[in-house]
This record gives structure tokens, sequence and C-alpha cells, in this order.
């Protein structure tokens, strides 16, 4: 039951036909056992391309259209849906999370500089962002709503049950973080009800110092942190 509680999939037909404001390039993904669907926003001259790790619950139709906030900000965006969500198959596990983002990071690579890669994470999301900052180069990492780890958020929701010896996902962020290189920006409200904002401290805590600035949103949720003016005044300076 561990993925219906953590994981909210959405399930696409396969010939669904994506529409968003900004030009795309829909692409499937062939990892193992499993194809990847993503979503490859193109803009003209682009600052850098956004590397984005969605949410637990939804799929591409939705996330694409958040996710054109950064195109609007010149930037290219590739997002891809998770196993199980939209359009993506194979079977659901930490280590294909794991796999199928290692994926998209090098499928960048091949048509831009790492330095020109930036990584950005929200919600469950944040770990996989994590992790994959941990294991390359990129521009810099920007997490939304992170956790300190999934058994740490587990922990808050379900305080009567073992979770740290039940829960098959881990995604132990406060581990990834202390190996990134780069720039780190968190954001995270005081008003989360899903993600503690004692987890995402708890995460900026053990980031490394000089690398890492927490961003608190007073009065931010989980899903508002966009209608903040703290928010976009930071992502100004962040994506310039």
């Amino acid at each position: 039951m561990q993925e219906k509680i953590l994981f909210h999939p959405t399930v696409l037909p396969q010939d669904f036909k994506f529409e968003f404001s900004h030009p795309f390039e829909e692409l499937f993904f062939k990892t193992d056992v499993a194809v990847i669907n993503a979503i490859h926003f193109k803009t003209d001259k682009p600052k850098g391309v956004i590397l984005y790790f969605h949410g637990n619950a939804g799929d591409l139709s939705r996330w694409g259209m958040i996710t054109e906030f950064f195109v609007e900000k010149q930037y290219d965006v590739l997002v891809m849906d998770y196993r199980t969500f939209g359009k993506s198959t194979g079977k659901l596990s930490e280590a294909a999370l794991y796999n199928d983002s290692e994926y998209c990071y090098n499928y960048l690579k091949q048509y831009y500089l790492e330095s020109d890669i930036i990584v950005y994470g929200r919600s469950l999301g944040t770990g996989v962002a994590t992790y994959i900052a941990s294991k390359n180069k990129p521009r810099q990492l920007i997490l939304e709503t992170p956790y300190y780890s999934l058994i740490d958020v587990a922990k808050s929701r379900f305080p009567v049950f073992p979770v740290k010896y039940l829960l098959k996902y881990k995604l132990p962020s406060y581990k990834f973080i202390t190996k990134v290189d780069c720039p780190i920006s968190i954001f995270h409200g005081t008003n989360d009800q899903v993600v503690p904002y004692k987890s995402g401290r708890g995460l900026f805590e053990v980031a490394p110092t000089p690398l890492t600035n927490f961003i608190t949103i007073k009065g931010g949720g989980h899903n508002n942190l966009i209608n903040f003016k703290e928010f976009h005044s930071n992502i100004e300076i962040i994506l310039p």
C-alpha cells in the first residue's frame, strides 16, 4: 500500500495530445524495462535549461503548465513523469526514480553544457533533484518545499507506526545534499501541512553552508509559494 499512500499518479492515454502555451517536444525515453514520458520546452536563446522533478500527484498535463513559469523567464525546461504517472510505464521504485532521473540528466548533457543545467525539485521531487545534483555538476540546485528525508515526513504523518523500518522509500536528501558542490536555494513555507517547515530547515542545517540559501515564505503552504512576492523576488535573483 506504500505506493498508494506516497504517490497519487494519474494515468494518461498513450494517444493523449498535450497542449501548452510554449513550443515543446514530447519525448519517450526507454530506460531498462520502462518508457519514461517527458516534455522538453525550448525557447529562443535560452539562458539555460531547467531539469524539473515534480511532486507526488498528477501528470505532465498539469506539471507541464506549472513549469511554463520558467519558460516565460527564457529558460528551456525538461520535465518527466515518473513511472506509472501519465504515459510513463514500468514499476515504480526508489532505484527507478534515481535511474530515470539520471537518464534525463544525461540526455540534457548531449545538448547543453553541464554548466547550463539547473536542477529543480518540488516536494517529492526534491529528493530526486538532490540526488542528481550530488552525482553531477549542474549550475545550481533549487528545492521547493523539500524534506530532510521521506522517513522524516512519514514520522510526522504516521507517528504511531515504526516507519523507519517499514518504509521502502527512504529518499535521504540529508545524505545527498552534503555532496552537492553547486549553489543551493531552498524555499519553504511556514504553514506547510504536507512537508513540515522543520523538515526543510533540518535539510538546510546539514547542507554546505557557504553554498546554501534558505528562503522562508511566511504563511506559505505546500502548493502556493508562487502566490507570495518573496518567492518571485528571490527567483528573479536566482534565475536572472
